[in-house]
């Protein structure tokens, strides 16, 4: 007996019907719109993961050149981990607060 193939789960995005103003309205919705949430934050926990064990292997790999060469991972694995994570709600804002988008001006 073989294995049966199973199809799998994609999640394109938020709800369309998720009402912000509103979010008791709906309560399916507002369900929805919450496991969006958590799911979208276990994959920026799960990067940040990988980033810190390529951070971790470049340190062994390089040596005493670690400043200079893994400095590029260092500041990615830094970049992924502001303001992702539970219960970081206590810390500075400076340190772990909503990532600052560069403006194109």
């Amino acid at each position: 007996m073989g294995r049966k193939k199973s199809d799998v789960l994609t999640h394109d995005g938020p709800p369309d019907d998720f009402d912000p103003e509103n979010p008791y309205k709906d309560p399916v919705a507002f369900l929805e719109m919450r496991e969006y949430l958590v799911r979208e934050k276990w994959i920026e926990i799960e990067k940040a993961k990988i980033l810190r064990e390529k951070v971790k292997w470049c340190y062994r790999v390089e040596g005493i050149n670690h400043l200079q060469k893994c400095r590029h991972l260092v500041h990615q694995y830094l970049e992924s981990t502001r303001g992702i994570g539970w219960g970081k709600d206590h810390r500075p804002h400076s340190l772990h607060g909503p990532k600052v988008e560069a403006s194109a001006e």
